[in-house]
């Protein structure tokens, strides 16, 4: 005897070996036995065998109209063998049973099942809405298709290309488009990417990389509501003798900080570092403050930035020249002989700014001779009457570096310099990059005179400002580092812990207030500690242990790793461009790292990281000349081949310590290659 059982949702049929009063032994057509449960049998027959059957009975069920058996249908429960009575004949067949049992079974818009081969009638209008949407799901079945096979075909549909950056980073998975793009990728086997790219849904390269960075960090759009900037609602006093001077880079427009110097031969020299104080009207909470947290940091990439606050907010609080502005101000009293700090005050104030140095047109002119000597040499006037200010610091600064240098237990060496992109376009100035411009890439020495007195004023300020703060017991934001063992970076936390790379006991990121949110932050904790002295811990606006400064601290992070990223990428991007616009097709580097089957090398003079092959058994710090090959601006990619060893023996000290942040490399293909702090002039210039 023969059986057919159902067992997990399918109908089987086999043979009946033995069977009790609640369950039977059952051999199926693979030879395998199993044991059935009595109210799982619904059919017992003696021929055909299990197999012709099945194989019958689905081609009746495939024959059956459902319209019509639902009609045919008994109302409230039946079997299926009620149906095949009605449907085919008063007898029906072995196999027409069975037909009848998978046409019920499979089509559970018509029928609901109500036991083991018992079912019911689903409602008229249930059957109409469950028609409705298997012809919907025939049409979008058939709608991807079609567009598969534009895809396949090199042709990209509409409704796709509008969906490019959802369906690559962030895909809804049951989306046609979706759908569609997974198939014609299968059928190609190309990569999406790469399929999309072929068929024409990518236009440039440099519209992907920035809608894809929109798309992910700013879906809403990069522009600001209406927030009007609120002014400073205390009087507060002006800096008294103070002419202070900013040192920029030209496109720079939130001047966050200042220097003054005073006293200048009289044996007691007073350094001022004033930083533009938007925390003396911005509330915590406020909308401009909801404003500003949402975005944490401006955005820098060559050509465009997106700002942390609105042009308005930005130039209320700017310190620009010509004005008197409110500033946050810390005062650094010196030994003029000897450069010892004999301490240091805090004061909210304003500030009158003389002067906007610009550090790119004047980096060849304020040299170090020019600092050592009596300031001529074709300086502006106005930077002339700075010499004495500037010479000072300059020469102060040399001694911070010194003293930190000591502490750190090895010199900051600044062997690499720093790279500035310049886009030439046609459009006027301000207007969005298109990625059509002509790049100019040229270099800057990092510890230039300029560069170092801005670095070690905020150094100066960071790391005063933290551990003040950390002595008043109010919490801040900071930055450590445990020690410059390898594999030891930097973190951000709110314990006033050492920074081993820059050689302090504290840092507090505070000098940059228009730009980062956490400087922000940090300044709101200072100003009540001006204010309130001892008792700031109770006045500031966050608490020890303040869930909200985590929180911040939290999302400060993901955000600036993110624009980091973004702006390493678009930095390769025009490093690749400009290959391409000079028609480079040879470099020379220096061989960094292994990577098998490669190794890394860096460009001598851009500013390019990327795998070489021929380069095994040579030694780190070996300088070779590399053919270039292809180049991909979607993945950022380019590699080469070592033509010509230049040297006879590794530069060891290419690889010298270099403190920066782990380098930000091309958007999905970062090369992480130090660990360490930036330099504070960087920071403190847009890219």
């Amino acid at each position: 005897m023969f059986v057919l059982f159902e067992e997990a949702g399918k109908y089987l049929g086999g043979r009946v070996l033995s069977e009790a009063e609640a369950s039977a032994q059952v051999e199926l057509e693979t030879g395998k036995r199993v044991k059935v449960k009595t109210a799982h049998i619904v059919m017992r027959f003696d021929k055909p065998a299990p197999a012709a059957l099945i194989g019958e009975a689905r081609e009746l069920a495939a024959s059956i109209d459902l319209d019509l058996a639902w009609e045919f249908a008994p109302e409230g429960e039946f079997g299926f063998g009620e149906l095949a009575a009605e449907y085919f004949s008063g007898t029906p067949s072995i196999a027409q049973q069975a037909g009848a049992l998978y046409a019920l079974f499979e089509a559970p818009h018509y029928f609901r099942r109500a036991g083991k081969g018992r079912f019911r009638k689903a409602p008229a209008e249930i059957v109409q809405q469950a028609l409705a949407a298997i012809e919907k799901k025939k049409a979008v079945q058939a709608q991807i298709a079609e567009w598969a096979a534009d895809l396949a075909e090199g042709r990209c549909p509409a409704p796709i290309r509008e969906q490019l950056y959802r369906i690559l980073f962030k895909p809804d998975k049951n989306a046609p488009e979706y759908k569609a793009v997974v198939e014609a990728a299968r059928a190609t086997q190309r990569s999406p990417l790469a399929l999309l790219e072929r068929a024409g849904a990518i236009e440039s390269a440099y519209e992907f990389h920035w809608r894809r960075f929109l798309f992910e960090n700013f879906p809403k759009g990069t522009g600001f509501p209406a927030v009007a900037a609120p002014a400073v609602d205390e009087p507060l006093p002006l800096a008294e003798g103070v002419a202070a001077f900013s040192i920029d880079d030209s496109q720079t427009t939130e001047i966050d900080d200042a220097l003054s110097v005073q006293g200048l031969g009289q044996g007691t020299v007073t350094v001022g570092i004033h930083i533009a104080a938007p925390g003396l009207a911005l509330a915590p909470g406020s909308a401009l403050d909801q404003v500003a947290r949402a975005r944490m940091s401006t955005v820098y990439m060559p050509g465009h930035k997106i700002t942390m606050l609105p042009d308005a907010v930005v130039d209320a609080y700017t310190l620009d020249e010509g004005g008197e502005r409110p500033a946050v101000s810390l005062y650094a009293r010196f030994d003029e002989a000897t450069l010892a700090l004999l301490g240091t005050e805090t004061r909210l104030e304003r500030v009158p700014v003389v002067a906007n140095l610009r550090h790119d047109r004047l980096d060849d002119v304020l040299t170090q001779a020019w600092l050592e000597g009596d300031g001529g040499n074709g300086a502006p006037e106005a930077v002339q009457q700075l010499h004495a200010p500037l010479a000072f610091l300059h020469r102060l600064a040399l001694h911070l570096k010194a003293q930190r240098e000591v502490v750190r237990g090895k010199p900051e060496n600044f062997n690499r310099p720093d790279y500035n992109f310049r886009l030439v376009r046609e459009a006027a100035d301000g207007a969005e990059p298109t990625g059509r411009e002509r790049v100019e890439i040229t270099t800057r020495r990092r510890g230039a005179p300029l560069d170092l007195i801005v670095s070690e004023a905020m150094i100066l300020a960071n790391s005063s400002w933290g551990s003040w703060l950390a002595e008043l017991g109010v919490p801040a934001l900071y930055r450590s580092q445990a020690s410059l063992a390898p594999g030891i970076k930097v973190r951000m936390g709110t314990k006033a812990l050492p920074h081993a790379g820059l050689g302090v006991k504290s840092y507090a990121w505070s000098t940059s207030p228009l730009r980062r949110y956490t400087d922000l932050v940090n300044q709101w904790q200072i100003i009540a500690a001006a204010r309130h002295g001892r008792t700031a811990a109770l006045a500031a606006p966050f608490k020890p242990k303040d869930a909200e400064l985590f929180s911040i601290l939290s999302g400060f992070d993901a955000a600036y790793s993110a624009y980091n990223a973004y702006q390493g990428g678009m930095e390769r991007f025009w490093t690749l461009r400009h290959l391409q616009q000079e028609g480079i097709t040879e470099l020379e580097a220096t061989l960094i790292k292994d990577q098998p089957p490669m190794v890394l090398a860096r460009a001598d003079a851009l500013p390019l990281v990327f795998p070489v092959l021929g380069a095994q058994g040579l030694a780190r710090g070996a300088r070779v000349r590399v053919r270039l090959g292809e180049i991909d601006e979607i993945a950022l990619d380019v590699s080469g081949t070592v033509v010509e060893r230049l040297d006879a023996a590794a530069d060891a000290a290419t690889e010298a310590e270099d403190d920066e942040e782990p380098a930000a490399g091309p958007l999905a293909i970062a090369v992480d290659l130090s660990d360490t702090e930036p330099s504070e002039a960087a920071e403190n210039s847009p890219a």
